[in-house]
């Protein structure tokens, strides 16, 4: 397979990869049981957002000096692209998180632990995935057309069913878990299990640790084949998924009071989807420049994102309309 990935740069991603996940377990919040703020939440995510642009301007400027201009506008269009994909889709893995959070009772003071475990396990499991594609795409060229059928199907099934929520209660997985583990109904503190009587229970901690390890296993499944759509470089592929998780923990308290002011941007993520699935059926017919399908998927999510703050600004005159009529009506 084919890579820029040289000793060099690998070295350097993974000395920046482990700084800032040290960052993220020890300093963001200092490493304690807290409640992280909106305003907190916001100062990190545009730190991780200003990191990764950062990263991809020093690759810019080693491709530049090392292969030429070409290699180097091309390398770091890539990165964007593939950074802006996984950013997008990564929201409705957000959204999914708090639905979990929610159904099992877990403060937000409790949930710093479940996502830091939840995006180091992302961070190995899509290593093993990325290398997993890169590997098959090399030998098995027709694997993109069905990474690309794939696609097509999840965005349509994400258009069609936008506005069902998950029925947590019959989980599959979850029904497994309380079938072959002792669960117990209350939490302590971050403690994942506790002993009662000689007997060791699993706390909901544990169960939400589990089903956010598994949402994001899934989620994986569709973001990593639609940035091979963008590019084959494992090197890219890679370093523009942890650069986008790195950040999501710091997103997700961000969006925690928000999710419900966003409520079309699954169509927006559905029509990525669909046209990145597009995009690797008619690879070999015509391929689509990296730059225009970069401007496509910020078009797609920034309309749905104005179409869903509208909608939101619109009900909100409408249901402010209607008190003030009834408050007319009673003084009446």
């Amino acid at each position: 397979m084919e890579s820029i990935g040289s000793f060099g740069l690998w070295a350097t991603f993974s000395a920046i990869v482990v700084i800032m996940l040290a960052v993220d377990l020890f300093v963001v919040g200092g490493g304690r049981q807290h409640r992280v703020s909106f305003r907190e939440a916001a100062t990190w995510s545009v730190i991780w957002i200003s990191l990764s642009f950062l990263f991809a301007a020093g690759l810019w400027w080693y491709l530049d000096g090392s292969f030429g201009r070409e290699l180097a506008n091309q390398k770091s269009l890539e990165f964007i692209t593939g950074y802006l994909i996984e950013k997008s889709l990564a929201v409705d893995n957000v959204f999914i998180w708090l639905m979990l959070f929610a159904f099992f009772g877990i403060p937000l003071e409790l949930q710093k632990r479940v996502l830091v475990l939840g995006v180091i396990g992302a961070i190995v499991m899509r290593t093993v995935m990325i290398f997993a594609g890169a590997w098959l795409i090399a030998k098995f060229h027709w694997i993109l057309y069905v990474f690309g059928a794939f696609l097509l199907i999840t965005g349509i099934k994400m258009w069609w069913f936008a506005n069902e929520k998950p029925d947590l209660a019959n989980n599959p997985l979850l029904k497994w878990l309380r079938g072959h583990m002792k669960i117990s109904d209350e939490l302590d503190g971050e403690k994942f299990f506790v002993w009662r009587d000689g007997v060791r229970y699993a706390t909901p901690l544990f169960l939400a640790l589990i089903l956010v390890e598994f949402s994001d296993l899934i989620f994986a499944v569709d973001s990593i084949p639609a940035i091979f759509a963008v590019t084959n470089d494992p090197f890219i592929v890679l370093t523009s998924n942890v650069f986008a998780i790195l950040g999501l923990r710091a997103m997700y308290f961000l969006l925690a009071d928000m999710a419900d002011r966003f409520s079309l941007l699954k169509y927006g993520l559905a029509a990525v989807l669909v046209f990145i699935g597009l995009k690797m059926l008619l690879i070999d017919i015509y391929k689509i420049p990296v730059g225009f399908s970069l401007s496509v998927v910020a078009t797609f999510i920034g309309i749905s994102i104005w179409l869903s703050l509208r909608k939101e600004k619109r009900e909100q005159s409408s249901a402010g309309a209607g008190r003030v009529l009834v408050d007319n009506d009673r003084k009446d």
